[in-house]
């Protein structure tokens, strides 16, 4: 069994450096840190975790909390996690709460005993109710994700979704819509809301009328409910959907009811996700930066390690982009089929994330 000391003979340092370059608690020198690393590398090296645990009082694990991993913008969060950790020598420890608010109840009664150093909570689906069950913890925790009104006492990276709902109003009253219809998961009412701001700012009010729930986020549910939000509104020129496949069920919808997207009816999506593939066209689409969201919590979390501080509960608020595609065009007034209004030269969609961590949210304000 190879062990600290052939390391240390094969990189020519002392077993102490070895040491320090595995538990990650005294600085060395980049080179000679990338000396011992070669050497571990060279001689298959495993630290024994449970050794190393017990003398430092710290697993260098991360628990990271999802709904799911079936889904792509889930997948991509847990990916970008992993990926931050291992780069600072951190393991992930992953629980999914399959949206069941009693398997989420008892992931987080057993972390809070367990050996991880910190708790990353992605998605507020069943876990608000919870989060007292962590007031107490040793470890600190961070929410990202955050959808519902932003838990005392937590920080939060998350989006200003409420934003990002009216980029989509706000780029179809460019193009001149006024009569649309939205289809909406039930956790997006948020999304709705500023979807409806953007129209009220031109004094357009969207009626409830307007507004259909589909059952969840999935091909199938979303086919039904736009199937009925374009029968209850057949003048609608355009259609907001709260979710990619929400969307891509909407195209569908449009085309066996013989309408064509885009030129008799935009389709605006949301999450510009895999899913959205399933459309026949490009749609344009609010991009959520859940990979720079999930870099800025793990590195909330690991600051605070490294001081011995728990993060500051000033809630972050990271700004949605709009991304346009061939799902929308100028409004046709159905009746006469003249231009209600001329379109503005579409935007490219993002080629780069942004770098900046976008504005602070206010004290005591929450998304929505």
């Amino acid at each position: 069994m190879v062990t600290m000391q052939d390391v240390a003979e094969r990189a020519g340092v002392t077993k102490q450096t070895v040491s320090n370059v595995v538990t990650g608690r005294v600085a060395v020198r980049p080179s000679t840190e990338a000396r011992v690393r070669a050497a571990i590398d060279e001689l298959g090296y495993v630290p024994n975790l449970v050794a190393r645990s017990l003398a430092t009082g710290s697993t260098r694990t991360v628990g990271l909390f999802v709904p799911t991993v079936s889904t792509p913008f889930y997948a991509e969060v847990v990916e970008e996690v992993e990926d931050a950790l291992e780069e600072r020598g951190y393991h992930l420890l992953l629980c999914t709460t399959r949206l069941d608010g009693e398997r989420a109840r008892r992931h987080l009664a057993s972390l809070t005993s367990r050996s991880v150093d910190a708790l990353l909570i992605a998605g507020d689906q069943g876990l608000t109710g919870h989060l007292p069950l962590l007031a107490g913890a040793r470890f600190p925790v961070v929410l990202c994700a955050w959808e519902a009104a932003l838990p005392a006492g937590f920080p939060v990276v998350t989006f200003d979704y409420t934003h990002g709902g009216r980029l989509a109003g706000r780029h179809l009253r460019e193009l001149g819509h006024e009569r649309v219809a939205v289809l909406a998961s039930p956790a997006h009412g948020v999304r709705v809301e500023g979807f409806r701001r953007a129209f009220a700012e031109d004094g357009i009010t969207v009626p409830d009328s307007a507004v259909h729930t589909a059952a969840g986020p999935t091909f199938r549910g979303g086919l039904a409910a736009a199937r009925a939000a374009l029968g209850a509104t057949p003048d609608a020129t355009a259609l907001f959907a709260t979710h990619d496949v929400l969307a891509a069920a909407a195209v569908e919808a449009a085309r066996t009811a013989g309408r064509s997207v885009p030129h008799d009816l935009s389709v605006v999506a949301y999450d510009d996700t895999p899913e959205g593939l399933l459309s026949r066209s490009a749609l344009t689409s609010v991009v959520l930066p859940k990979r720079r969201m999930a870099r800025e919590a793990v590195r909330l979390l690991l600051e605070s390690l490294a001081s011995g501080t728990r993060p500051k509960h000033e809630p972050r608020l990271l700004l949605p982009e709009l991304a346009t595609g061939d799902s929308t065009a100028a409004a046709i007034a159905r009746l006469t089929g003249a231009p209600a209004s001329r379109p503005r030269s579409p935007r490219p969609r993002p080629t780069a994330p942004d770098p900046s961590t976008g504005p602070a949210l206010p004290p005591g304000r929450a998304p929505g």
